[in-house]
């Protein structure tokens, strides 16, 4: 597997913008705001396609091993442990701080082979800003602006040297057979507490503090000998309440993870029922049209009375998307999560599953014998045949004549029927309807000059009489 190179330093030195540099992405959030990156996010860097290895982001270590920030820097402590290499990365244009020195103290009692990368030295001496952090006594000082991609390769030229042939590592390939999931859900629900306790560690920063999660990270995983891919995304708040330019940002990964994921969870608090904004969530993965699978979490912390209103609200409320199967889990308890991957793989089966043009136009067939098309304004529709059209969401194009005439009530039935006589579950359907066009319409019928003459003579033989 490939070797591993960690970016650790103190926030808002340009990690992340190396990060994106080097692997020739956007997949990291970048911002001027100091401490935008807080969990760990890992990539390739192909840049040398002889030696490609992967990449680990961190968060800005601030010394302060308390709430958010201490749970950052645990984060970067795994990332280096684990790295083959780590680059140490500085801010040219501030020179060296007291922070810095603290880090590099650590780093040098961890043990990793470890370069110096003094970050945003456009527009400066690049000899005067290495001589500044000559006193940290560093041999392998490499000063790049990566905002510009200035000094990249020098960087590239040196990492290649120091790295292993091959290890282990987390980044596992992406096999076709990997069921991608996303979860979803408003701030503070418990959608990293949930991968967490998937994964067994603490892999992602779990906090009461909504908003946590800022960026979307994608972990590989195995559970009972099956390969899955976990994507935890940032919370999803109301339009109005999005403010922060980071915030959109995340939302913004929030909806490309819902995009690249096979099967969407949304999760909901179970005290709190079904919200506006929850709805909201829903309506994003159904535009999308992914599988879904409702989680209800926090269940083990609600009495009787409690239970019975949350189930209620899910029949009334979501009643918009009733072909979603709902588990009631707790995240924290790691309770329901048997069936929870249950109803993922049922949801996936669905989803995925290849239709041929015979059993889809029988079923067409069954469904009109069953129910004719309404009369409207004098026109039946004709369906003819079907085919399919797709999968992640099963399509289905139906063809036939006077297909605009048909109702939206009608639509629906033959979306049950179809989800009925296929046993599709946890995922919607869609249907595309096609009309058999008339070759010669709008066509205008010219006659050739044989024609011509003939409708001439027939003209005077007309008027003669």
């Amino acid at each position: 597997m490939l070797p591993l190179v960690a970016l650790v330093g103190r926030p808002n030195v340009g990690k992340s913008t190396i990060f994106n540099a080097l692997t020739r992405s956007r997949d990291a959030l970048v911002h001027d705001e100091p401490g935008v990156t807080r969990d760990r996010h890992y990539g390739i860097c192909r840049r040398e396609e002889d030696h490609p290895f992967a990449l680990c982001d961190t968060g800005g270590l601030s010394g302060d091993e308390e709430g958010l920030a201490g749970a950052t820097a645990r984060q970067a402590r795994s990332a280096v442990e684990e790295a083959d290499l780590v680059l140490f990365v500085v801010d040219g244009r501030e020179g060296p701080t007291t922070l810095d020195e603290n880090i590099l103290n650590w780093l040098r009692k961890s043990g990793r082979r470890f370069f110096l990368v003094v970050n945003k030295t456009d527009g400066l001496d690049e000899d005067a800003v290495v001589n500044e952090f000559t006193r940290f006594g560093v041999e392998r000082i490499i000063p790049i602006a990566a905002a510009h991609q200035r000094g990249i390769p020098d960087l590239l030229e040196e990492i290649i040297p120091e790295l292993p042939a091959e290890r282990d590592v987390e980044v596992l390939p992406d096999e076709p057979g990997r069921i991608r999931i996303a979860f979803l859900g408003r701030p503070n629900v418990g959608k990293s507490t949930l991968v967490n306790r998937l994964l067994g560690e603490e892999r992602m920063i779990a906090s009461d503090v909504p908003g946590t999660t800022r960026d979307s990270i994608a972990v590989d995983m195995e559970r009972d000998g099956k390969p899955y891919c976990l994507i935890d995304t940032a919370g999803l708040r109301r339009r109005a309440k999005v403010e922060e330019a980071v915030e959109k940002f995340s939302v913004f990964k929030t909806l490309q993870a819902i995009e690249n994921a096979q099967v969407v969870v949304v999760m909901l608090d179970a005290g709190e029922g079904v919200t506006e904004q929850d709805a909201t969530v829903l309506g994003y993965v159904l535009d999308a049209g992914r599988a879904l699978v409702v989680a209800v979490n926090k269940w083990d912390d609600q009495d009787k009375y409690t239970r019975e209103q949350a189930l209620s609200m899910l029949e009334r409320k979501l009643s918009f998307c009733e072909w979603a199967e709902r588990v009631t889990i707790s995240a924290k308890n790691g309770t329901g999560l048997k069936e929870l991957f249950k109803a993922i793989h049922r949801a996936h089966a669905s989803a995925t599953h290849e239709f041929s043009t015979a059993e889809i136009t029988k079923a067409l067939q069954v469904a009109v014998e069953s129910f004719s098309p309404p009369v409207v304004r004098g026109h039946v529709a004709k369906l003819k045949f079907a085919h399919p059209g797709g999968a992640n969401p099963p399509t289905f194009i139906v063809h036939g004549n006077r297909l605009k005439s048909l109702t939206e009530s009608y639509r629906r039935y033959l979306e049950n029927f179809f989800r009925k006589r296929f046993k599709l579950v946890g995922t919607p359907i869609r249907f595309v309807f096609k009309e058999g066009e008339n070759p010669y319409e709008g066509k205008k019928n010219v006659l050739t000059e044989r024609q011509v003459k003939a409708k001439r003579r027939l003209m005077k033989h007309v008027k003669g009489k």
